[in-house]
């Protein structure tokens, strides 16, 4: 019998009706019954085969007159901090004392649940959580810096240090007194066009960047506190500042080199295949047989995969750089569609030219 291959808006409308997030960022559907164009994980009703069509961009969709859904609301960023978060967190990180109780939510209009929820689904902690791990981020720097344990808890708006010291033990382990010999891995939330993520760092450097839907994001976390002998802090950090503008230049294809300090810890292999990768030229790929050969140990293609993969500093370190022998596209943590909108995005940058066998197919 004659198999048949599906067509791409076949594959589209697939994931359309399964509400498939793996391809956010592929495609955006028009709904031609109702008018409006959506993201395609849009939880409104799913329309008929028929009365659907596909675009790549939202422009597109909007140039043949459809509006934006005001369900999964297209034309934000995947992820994106709604205004009302980021002016709260503004205020929080200017200062970290500050409390936001339910009452003073409501006073600004603002739903408390509401609130909860987007803190729960993005940073998988509550609201008042969040704020509890930057106040205790705060103190903790500042014992670290000489401050007298009993001065820390009352800046940072603890009105007890019984409940100050509790509080601090359940998140670093030990009481403030000791936590100077414990070592504190800053996180962080980014916004980007291919959805949010998760920064980490640390004196050294950015030790951490990865989408926030990443399967292995648990291992990695996990895996970083146990090499760093540390606690991962939700809190702002210098190196931040510059990795969110060189990220943004990057995105908008103005940067092709980072400089924001990394950190990344490992035997010396991994070292050495991070190495390698970082020195894969901007808008080029290289297989994994290259790869090995790069560092002098050709048999050591499947190490090196391995290695790749393993790797927790994503974009900077750009294993999305590496491809098969054929020319296919191959697993990549943060999704084959982010993949692909990479070496897109740099190939569009660097005046090299589209070639199918590079560029890989994922249709």
């Amino acid at each position: 019998m004659e198999t048949i291959t599906p067509t791409q808006d076949e594959i589209f409308y697939q994931a359309l009706v399964a509400k498939d997030g793996s391809y956010e960022g592929t495609f955006i559907v028009g709904v031609k019954t109702t008018g409006i164009f959506c993201r395609p994980t849009c939880t409104a009703r799913k329309p008929k085969r028929e009365n659907v069509e596909f675009f790549k961009t939202t422009r597109e969709a909007m140039q043949h007159g459809y509006q934006p859904c005001k369900v999964c609301s297209p034309l934000e960023k995947l992820g994106e901090t709604p205004a009302y978060i980021r002016e709260i967190l503004t205020e929080i990180n200017q200062d970290p004392s500050r409390k936001f109780k339910d009452w003073d939510l409501v006073q600004r209009g603002i739903e408390p649940s509401k609130i909860r929820r987007w803190f729960l689904k993005n940073h998988g902690i509550t609201f008042h959580a969040y704020q509890r791990m930057g106040r205790l981020n705060t103190a903790f720097k500042k014992i670290r810096e000489g401050e007298a344990v009993t001065a820390a808890a009352f800046d940072s708006g603890y009105e007890s240090l019984s409940g100050f010291t509790d509080s601090f033990k359940s998140i670093f382990g030990v009481a403030p007194s000791l936590s100077k010999t414990q070592r504190i891995i800053h996180l962080t939330r980014l916004q980007s066009p291919l959805g949010p993520m998760y920064a980490c760092a640390v004196e050294e450097g950015i030790c951490l960047l990865e989408f926030t839907d990443r399967r292995m994001l648990e291992t990695e976390f996990k895996a970083l506190t146990k090499l760093l002998n540390g606690t991962i802090v939700q809190g702002e950090h210098p190196h931040f500042t510059l990795l969110n503008q060189e990220l943004n230049e990057y995105f908008a294809g103005e940067r092709k080199e980072f400089t924001v300090p990394l950190y990344a810890p490992g035997t010396d292999f991994q070292r050495g295949v991070w190495q390698v990768l970082q020195q894969i030229p901007y808008g080029t790929t290289r297989s994994y047989k290259q790869q090995a050969l790069a560092l002098a140990q050709p048999g050591a293609v499947r190490a090196v995969a391995n290695t790749n993969g393993m790797n927790r500093i994503a974009i900077i370190i750009p294993c999305h750089r590496v491809i098969g022998e054929d020319g296919s596209l191959t697993g990549y943590g943060g999704g084959l569609w982010r993949k692909k909108w990479l070496l897109d995005l740099e190939r569009e940058h660097s005046g090299q030219p589209a070639n199918a066998g590079q560029q890989g197919e994922l249709f």
